[in-house]
């Protein structure tokens, strides 16, 4: 994915962006036209002609105010709804792209700024219609009616509006430039900076507070966000910088066309009236065309934005991180589920040696294997290529399929991974177990937390409504693996692989967590593969593969 792919999916359909820059130049019209009737009816009015003279300069004022102020209201309507309906394609694709690569393609992305180009990045796509398309559309017809219209009225002061206005964006777009354009580009990362700070200091608060590096840590948030304030105060000074440019030139052309105009008056029926309605139609038509030079700010923030999003979507998944092939089946062939990997290999995205090499191993209903291994032996790469989320060298089968004929998701239905660290959501116990199997009743979601030992301590805290907190704060490590298992018991998993479910627990409940998980999870048809690190009873597993 690249910027233009970004790009194309924030820019609306033709025909749904077409009613929203129409409404808009209608009301742009209607601006410049209520500035043009005003004037002229003020200075007819003062030659005291007929009421008859100006009653049609007075409904065209009152037309002009009244289609100003409604046109733009349904412009709004109509170009933010044309705007925000493209937002579910553009998170869509996003994700979409996300996907194939997750999550051991994504190892290098920060958390709270990978959160930042999903959320805050892809809502700024919603810009480019609606701060630089549509604006750019809206001015640049408007001042071509404008110019036109003076033109026909008195050609020289058509001339010095045409002069006015390309000296307008030439130069407000340069000064936008000099004082922004910088800050402009790096707005997005500088948030999503500050964001991947800010999420690492509330998720580490307790460990930094007990080491005694929050305030060190305070410091470089504070600094973040001292760096994303001088940008965003240099973004503001630079739109303020080109208003008053763009608001001086129009006062200048103003002058200059009363400097052509006055002595053209009483030529060829060039009265008073006529005067004004070409000497203040600038005014109108400068501050509609004043969005130019900020449209391209405004396109800057967009494209840094657009980067971001496309760095962190891969335009091809990476090496090690596997594809479904056309081919693929969907369905595995049934019977028991049984897994075998002949001289298997595997290594991370971006790494160049392998972190797993030569592993042979049998997987059948019924097995307890326990894998052991030093610190970086390869226990956690062995998991991943279990359930796919690494591709790998050598042979591996699934009831004597290679995997490489099955599609990814098929062999995730059958092998199950309960991760050293699993993930809970910031939701009831209730909520945390559901997603596994969403119809599951509460009978039975108790009766799954009755057998991984969690039963009584759920009904102490009140049962499956009692929360978990963030990321399982209000839990301990040894009941988030309960948790975890329990959703893994729930979906029904053939093979389940339990890394390190020892890592977040007390050493001397490390034995007794272990013991239960594996009662837990065995069966006749249940194999149970468990990777640690430290020793586990010999009693409780089949066979041991060493690393």
């Amino acid at each position: 994915m690249n910027r233009s792919d970004v790009i194309r999916l924030a820019q609306p359909r033709l025909r749904r962006f077409a009613p929203g820059a129409l409404l808009g130049l209608v009301s742009a019209l209607c601006a410049v036209g209520l500035l043009a009737t005003s004037a002229y009816l003020i200075t007819k009015a003062a030659e005291q002609p007929p009421i008859l003279y100006l009653s049609a300069a007075m409904v065209a004022v009152r037309a002009f105010a009244l289609g100003r102020a409604a046109f733009r209201y349904v412009e709004r309507l109509a170009s933010h709804d044309a705007a925000f309906a493209t937002m579910p394609e553009l998170r869509v694709g996003v994700y979409e792209r996300l996907v194939p690569v997750s999550p051991d393609g994504l190892g290098s992305s920060r958390r709270g700024d990978l959160l930042t180009r999903l959320v805050a990045d892809v809502d700024e796509q919603q810009n480019f219609p609606l701060r630089v398309v549509q604006p750019l559309v809206v001015s640049g017809l408007t001042a071509v009616a404008a110019v036109v219209t003076v033109w026909v009225l008195l050609p020289a002061a058509g001339v010095v509006l045409l002069a006015g206005l390309v000296l307008a964006a030439a130069l407000g777009t340069a000064a936008n430039s000099w004082v922004s354009a910088r800050a402009e580009r790096e707005l997005a990362g500088l948030r999503g900076g500050y964001q991947a700070e800010l999420a690492d200091y509330l998720a580490n608060l307790d460990t930094l507070v007990a080491y005694g590096a929050a305030s060190g840590a305070r410091a470089s948030l504070a600094e973040a966000d001292a760096g994303l304030t001088r940008a965003l105060v240099r973004r503001s000074a630079g739109a303020g910088l080109t208003a008053a440019l763009v608001t001086l030139i129009a006062g200048a052309v103003t002058v200059l066309i009363l400097l052509v105009g006055v002595p053209q008056l009483g030529v060829g029926g060039f009265e008073g009236p006529t005067l004004a309605l070409v000497a203040l139609v600038p005014l109108a038509v400068f501050e509609v065309f004043g969005m130019v030079p900020l449209a391209w700010g405004a396109w800057r923030q967009v494209a840094a934005s657009a980067d971001r999003i496309a760095s962190v979507v891969p335009d091809s998944v990476p090496d090690g991180i596997p594809v479904d092939r056309p081919d693929a089946a969907s369905e595995l062939p049934g019977g028991p589920v049984s897994l075998r990997l002949r001289e298997v290999s595997a290594r991370w995205p971006g790494e160049p040696r392998d972190a797993l090499s030569g592993v042979d191993l049998d997987v059948r209903p019924g097995d307890r294997i326990l894998v052991r291994g030093a610190s970086g032996a390869g226990k956690t790469t062995l998991a991943h290529v279990l359930v796919r989320f690494l591709e790998h060298g050598g042979s591996y089968r699934v009831n004597g399929v290679e995997v490489r004929d099955l599609q990814q998701d098929a062999v995730r239905t059958v092998v199950g991974l309960c991760e050293q660290s699993p993930h809970l959501f910031d939701d009831d116990i209730r909520q945390n177990l559901l997603f596994a199997r969403e119809t599951a009743s509460d009978d039975e979601l108790l009766a799954v937390l009755d057998r991984v030992g969690l039963g009584e301590w759920v009904r102490e805290r009140g049962g499956l409504s009692a929360r978990v907190g963030e990321h399982g704060s209000l839990v301990s490590g040894g009941q988030a693996q309960r948790i975890a298992l329990a959703r893994a018991l729930l979906a029904g998993f053939p093979v389940l692989v339990l890394d390190e479910p020892t890592a977040n627990v007390d050493a001397d409940r490390a034995d007794a967590l272990v013991a239960d998980l594996l009662a837990a999870a065995s069966g006749e048809e249940r194999a149970v593969v468990v990777i640690s690190h430290t020793p586990v009873p010999p009693e409780l597993v089949t066979h041991t593969l060493r690393l």
